[in-house]
């Protein structure tokens, strides 16, 4: 590990966080708790550390038509300084990530998720054509995202760049507490807020400097257990949960982001044909009507017949009740369809919900 990050490492447990390995790397689960942690990114701002993603870069002649070819979403349409979330699948449209891809001047950025580091590079090396050069800097970036309303009040003190004109899913490069930085207003809490990469060897300083600049907000620390509740309150995937290889992305409702008209890319002609003859799956969000929390694998229920499985599920801090992910068979995915979780020996009643299940009231 990256001496930087495993300074990092010391850090977060110096503030008492409970750590967890992996993918190889040693990860905040959580600080003061759950609960509160949540809350303190939806009522203020929380700083999370995601240094154990991935990041590769490209570029050369060819980096342009070889993205179009490996993801689903228009690379074309990007223009420096702008982010486009997208995913790549295989030939039988089955998906082996969702990620960021990152437009520079002449470069390109794709942050992946840490489990698929090698897994993607790997599918991307096999793929690979003359004319571009592919690298992974992963273990030179450490990752921090600062997420919450007062996100961009904290933020702003560290540097010069004006945060309120870059927009969502844009970014800007310069320097954040004296450290040259990428800063995109991304996040995967729901809340507006920014993700930070920086060079992984003064990682330290740049956590310890937010923590600081965010001190009059109450800016705390927050852990990965929080941002799997604050995720699942928007519904946004996670994958190994809610998507994977045995997913389409039509059926896993990421069809807004697969551009099946841009021309050719891998899984095209399989994601086409369930275009056309209709997923016979969806996924949905569903609460729970009566008290229990649906988990990963319960089985779903609907007139005593088996029509799917849950993805992901938790207890919603929010909305103070149960609430999960999973995929059904169509037509059950309507909302307002009443369905049951089996919950051990018992079957618990749920409803199929529009999401996201929490809005923001602001």
């Amino acid at each position: 590990m990256n001496a930087g990050k495993t300074a990092l490492y010391d850090t977060h447990v110096k503030l008492g966080a409970k750590m967890v390995e992996f993918a190889g790397y040693l990860m905040p689960v959580q600080y003061r708790g759950i609960k509160e942690e949540h809350f303190k990114v939806r009522d203020s701002v929380g700083i999370f550390d995601v240094s154990h993603m991935g990041e590769f870069f490209f570029s050369g002649d060819k980096a342009l038509e070889f993205l179009q070819q490996m993801t689903l979403n228009d690379v074309s349409k990007l223009e420096p300084f702008r982010a486009q979330y997208t995913a790549m699948c295989d030939d039988s449209g089955g998906l082996i990530d969702d990620l960021i891809l990152y437009c520079f001047d002449d470069s390109y950025m794709m942050i992946v998720n840490a489990a698929n580091r090698a897994k993607d590079f790997a599918w991307l090396q096999e793929h690979l054509i003359d004319g571009v050069d592919f690298t992974d800097r992963s273990d030179e970036f450490s990752l921090f995202a600062v997420q919450g309303r007062n996100a961009e009040a904290v933020l702003q003190k560290l540097t010069d760049l004006d945060l309120s004109e870059i927009k969502f899913y844009w970014f800007r490069e310069g320097m954040v507490a004296g450290e040259k930085a990428f800063v995109a207003r991304t996040g995967y809490t729901g809340e507006d807020g920014f993700e930070i990469g920086a060079d992984a060897a003064r990682s330290p300083e740049l956590w310890n400097a937010i923590l600081e600049a965010g001190a009059e907000y109450g800016l705390e620390p927050i852990g990965l257990a929080a941002r799997d509740t604050l995720r699942m309150e928007m519904k946004y995937c996670l994958y190994g949960n809610d998507i994977d290889k045995s997913t389409n992305p039509i059926e896993a409702g990421l069809g807004w982001i697969t551009k099946v008209d841009k021309g050719d890319f891998v899984g095209r002609g399989a994601i086409v044909r369930v275009k056309e003859a209709g997923a016979s799956r969806r996924l949905v969000g569903f609460q729970m009507k009566e008290r229990g929390v649906p988990r990963q694998n319960y089985a779903i229920y609907k007139d005593g017949q088996n029509i799917g499985h849950v993805t992901s599920g938790t207890f919603s801090p929010s909305l103070e009740q149960g609430i999960g992910i999973g995929y059904v068979a169509v037509p059950h995915n309507t909302a307002g369809t009443g369905i049951q979780i089996q919950i051990r020996n018992k079957f618990v009643a749920a409803e199929v919900v529009k999401t996201p299940f929490y809005q923001r009231p602001y």
